[in-house]
């Protein structure tokens, strides 16, 4: 299926490596400019030439934090100086410690919170003006389930995830006049490196080593295994695109019907 992205401009922020890597990718692949971010300029150099020489899709670099709003600015400026325009907000930055409430910290908390909640505020706030100015856009949000499947385990990012969906609703109706349609995309585990980390604290927190870890976080998921970013990265596109016009305020979990925690398998 035809996107209908080609020449169509795409920032994407966490995007060196990842759902956010997948997702510049795809939507490279389907003819869109792609910006991409991340906090590591190493990474995010090393992601830069993987796509260039996958195709010819138009790659800018803008190393920066998130949680930091100069850095978010600077990375709406440099896209709009070199293309006037962005088309597709895809926010992927952010990730959350995995743990018990005795065993979390206030900063942890505070952390997460202006990553994950904040980062996304400070980068839609920042592009909605441009997406306004021209009469359309599109923001998709990746989440995660545990925004709305709360985990006693995932405290951290449920809280940051409940509030970026809440958030994302906001926006969908506020913005929806103007043309701009906001979603959030909400993955159970994904095989990623932020992945991994939190199956070694999982296995700490457990008593477990990290392979029986693993095991019980399948055993949570009916499909049996754990999703790959590029299956994460189709959803995200096709909601970012034209082709799904209509769709505007939806909160679509990709999670193989997982539905209980982790911990509690």
């Amino acid at each position: 299926m035809d996107l209908g992205v080609r020449d169509k401009v795409a920032l994407i922020t966490g995007a060196s490596k990842g759902i956010g890597f997948a997702c510049a990718r795809l939507l490279g692949g389907e003819g869109c400019a792609v910006v991409i971010t991340a906090r590591n300029a190493e990474n995010l150099e090393a992601a830069a030439n993987k796509l260039r020489a996958e195709g010819e899709a138009e790659v800018l670099v803008v190393a920066g934090d998130m949680g930091r709003t100069d850095d978010v600015q600077r990375a709406v400026d440099a896209t709009m100086d070199r293309f006037g325009r962005i088309d597709i907000l895809i926010t992927c930055a952010g990730s959350s410690p995995g743990g018990l409430l005795e065993d979390l910290t206030e900063e942890q908390f505070f952390g997460s919170l202006n990553l994950k909640f904040m980062g996304y505020v400070r980068t839609c706030r920042a592009v909605i003006p441009h997406m306004k100015a021209a009469g359309e856009g599109s923001i998709v949000l990746v989440v995660g389930n545990d925004g709305l499947k709360p985990s006693y385990w995932e405290m951290t990012a449920g809280i940051a995830n409940a509030a970026d969906i809440n958030f994302a609703s906001s926006l969908a109706e506020q913005y929806a006049p103007h043309g701009i349609r906001t979603n959030t995309v909400n993955p159970g585990p994904v095989n990623t490196d932020r992945w991994d980390g939190l199956e070694k604290a999982f296995a700490r927190d457990k008593g477990v080593d990290q392979a029986t870890a693993h095991d019980l976080a399948v055993a949570s998921i009916p499909i049996g295994r754990i999703c790959e970013p590029d299956e994460v990265a189709n959803l995200v596109a096709f909601i970012a695109s034209p082709r799904a016009s209509f769709v505007n305020g939806a909160h679509i979990p990709i999670d193989g019907a997982q539905r209980k925690g982790i911990m509690d398998t």
